[in-house]
C-alpha cells in the first residue's frame, strides 16, 4: 500500500523536490535504467531498419511504400495487443519484461543480417515485426509496473521523467545512428551494423531486470497461475471486463480518445515530414535527406524534455485535462502557421511543438490510467491504449499515403489537420476538461 500524502503537502511540493523524491526510490531508478537501455536499442534498431527501407539509394521512397512498411510492422501486433495485455495481468511483470527483451535481442541478429545483405523478404519482415511487437509489450508492461516503485501522488512526475527520458534516449539512439551513417555513407552494411548493436542494449536491459527485482515486485498483486492455453481461452472474457472497467471511468476513456485522435494526425504529419526531406527539401540525395532529419529528431527530443519539465506544473495548477485541451488548441493554430511556408527551419520548430504535445498527452494519459485503473486490470487497459495509439498512427500514415504527393507538398492536408485539432479541442474542452478526474477505490485509498 502506498504511503498517503496530504493534499496540502502535495500542492506545496515543487517539481524539483518531486523529481528528487522520485529518483530517491531505488526501484524507480533501476526500472528507469532498464527502460533507457531498451529505448536506446530501439533507436539503433529502428534507425538501421528505416535507413534500409526509407533511405535506400537504390529504391524510391513513395508514400505508399512508406505507409505499407509502417502497416506491416505495426498493424499485426496492434490488433493482437489487447490479448497480449491479459498476460501482463496474469504473469510476473518482471519476468515478462525480461523475456520480451531477451526475445528482441535474439531476433535482432537475423534482422540485422538481412539488412546487411539488402534482403527484404517474408522472414525479414517477420523478424522485424517480432522486435517491434515485443517493444510495445515491453512499454505497456513498464507503464503497468510503475505504480509499484513510485508513490501515487508523484506518478505525474515519475511518468514525466520516465517517458521523457526514454524518448530522449530513443532520439539519441537515432541521432548517433544518423551520425554514423553520415560518416560511413548510406549503404546497407552500416545499416546492418547499427541495427545489430541494438541486441546488446536489449540483453543488458533484460539482465538488469532479472537481478534488480524480485519475481513479484513489479506486480500484478494477484497472479493467476493457470496453463497458457486456458489463459488464451480466457482472453476475450478478460478484455470485456477490462473494457467495462474503463467505461466506468469516462475521464480516462476520454483522454485515451484524445491521444488516439492526436496520433492519427501525427501519422499524417510524420509521413509528410519524411516525404518532404526525402523528395522535396533534398531531391535525389538519400544521404542528405537522412542527415537533414537529424535536427528534426533533435527537436523532437527537446520537445519531449520540455513536456517533462512543464507538464507537472500545469497539471498541478490547471489540471491535466485542461492542459491537454490547451495543447490541442495550440496545435490547431501552430500546425498551419509553421507548416504552410514549407521551410526546413519552421518544420523543425513544428516538430518540437508536436513532440511536446505528444509527450505531454502521454504523460497525463498514463498517469490517469495508473491512478484510476485497478491493478488487476491495468495491463489490459494499457495494452488497449497502446493498440489505439498504434492503429491510429498507422491509419494516419495510410491516409497520408492515399492523399499526399510523392514530395509531401500539399497545403490542404495541413489545413484539414488544423481543423481536426480544433474540433478535438472543442469536443474535449467542452465535455471533459472541466470535470475532475475519476478516482478508483485503490487510488482513493
Amino acid at each position: 500500500m502506498h504511503a498517503a500524502v496530504a493534499p496540502d503537502e502535495q500542492r506545496r511540493a515543487t517539481p524539483h523536490r518531486n523529481v528528487r523524491a522520485v529518483l530517491a526510490r531505488r526501484g524507480f531508478r533501476r526500472l528507469l535504467v532498464a527502460r533507457l537501455l531498451s529505448q536506446l536499442g530501439d533507436g539503433w534498431f529502428q534507425a538501421g531498419l528505416a535507413g534500409s527501407v526509407f533511405f535506400n539509394p537504390e529504391r524510391a521512397a513513395t508514400p505508399l511504400a512508406i505507409a505499407t512498411a509502417f502497416a506491416v510492422l505495426l498493424v499485426p501486433y496492434s490488433t493482437l495487443g489487447p490479448f497480449v495485455g491479459v498476460f501482463l495481468d496474469r504473469w510476473s511483470r518482471r519476468t515478462s519484461l525480461m523475456v520480451a527483451n531477451l526475445i528482441r535481442a535474439a531476433l535482432v541478429v537475423p534482422a540485422a543480417a538481412f539488412v546487411w545483405f539488402g534482403i527484404q523478404n517474408v522472414i525479414f519482415v517477420a523478424t522485424a515485426l517480432g522486435v517491434i511487437a515485443c517493444n510495445r509489450f515491453f512499454l505497456a508492461g513498464m507503464s503497468a509496473a510503475l505504480p509499484h516503485v513510485v508513490d501515487t501522488p508523484r506518478l505525474v512526475t515519475a511518468n514525466s521523467l520516465a517517458t521523457t527520458a526514454g524518448t530522449v534516449t530513443y532520439s539519441l539512439g537515432l541521432a548517433s545512428a544518423g551520425v554514423t551513417f553520415g560518416l560511413t555513407g548510406t549503404e546497407m552494411h552500416p545499416y546492418g551494423i547499427v541495427a545489430g548493436t541494438a541486441a546488446l542494449a536489449y540483453a543488458g536491459s533484460a539482465l538488469l531486470l532479472r537481478f534488480a527485482f524480485r519475481v513479484r515486485q513489479l506486480g500484478p498483486e494477484h497472479i493467476a497461475v493457470v496453463p497458457v492455453l486456458r489463459a488464451i481461452a480466457d482472453t476475450v472474457h478478460g478484455m470485456v471486463e477490462g473494457a467495462r472497467h474503463l467505461l466506468r471511468r469516462p475521464s480516462a476513456a476520454a483522454l485515451m480518445t484524445v491521444q488516439a485522435a492526436h496520433r492519427g494526425c501525427y501519422g499524417v504529419l510524420a509521413l509528410t515530414t519524411l516525404l518532404l526531406y526525402r523528395n522535396y527539401f533534398q531531391v535525389d540525395d538519400a544521404g542528405a535527406a537522412l542527415s537533414g532529419l537529424l535536427p528534426v529528431a533533435a527537436a523532437g527530443a527537446v520537445g519531449a524534455f520540455l513536456a517533462a519539465v512543464i507538464t507537472p506544473w500545469f497539471t498541478r495548477h490547471i489540471g491535466g485535462p485542461r492542459w491537454i485541451a490547451a495543447l490541442m488548441g495550440a496545435l490547431a493554430v501552430l500546425v498551419p502557421v509553421l507548416g504552410l511556408p514549407y521551410r526546413e527551419a519552421l518544420t523543425i520548430a513544428a516538430s518540437l511543438l508536436v513532440a511536446l504535445a505528444t509527450q505531454a498527452t502521454k504523460i497525463v494519459t498514463d498517469t490517469a490510467l495508473q491512478e484510476q485503473i485497478d491493478d488487476d486490470f491495468r495491463g489490459r487497459v494499457f495494452s488497449v491504449n497502446d493498440t489505439s495509439f498504434n492503429l491510429l498512427f498507422v491509419g494516419g500514415v495510410m491516409i497520408g499515403a492515399l492523399t499526399l504527393p510523392a514530395n509531401g507538398y500539399q497545403p490542404a492536408s495541413l489545413v484539414l489537420i488544423a481543423v481536426t485539432y480544433a474540433a478535438l479541442t472543442a469536443w474535449y474542452g467542452l465535455a471533459f476538461a472541466r470535470r475532475p478526474l475519476d478516482a478508483s477505490p485503490q487510488a482513493a485509498r
